[in-house]
């Protein structure tokens, strides 16, 4: 038992949260497609993938502080 790699419990939750988040993640994918043709660098989406990652930290939260030793 002791010589098992352990498990990271964040990765694993956060795939079960990303389901909850479709709407920041549509937005991100949207967001993408609008400024894929710019050659200026001006344009990005920082501010969609911030809102899709916070989205998911703030639904693992909650469950993984409860999974830690």
């Amino acid at each position: 038992m002791a010589d098992e790699e352990p498990v990271d419990q964040k990765r694993l939750l956060e795939e079960s949260c990303k389901p909850k988040c479709v709407r920041p993640l549509l937005e991100y994918q949207a967001c993408i497609k609008r400024i894929q043709g710019d050659d200026s660098g001006q344009k990005h989406c920082t501010g969609q993938y911030f809102d899709y990652w916070y989205c998911v930290d703030k639904c693992v939260a909650p469950k993984l502080f409860t999974k830690l030793k």
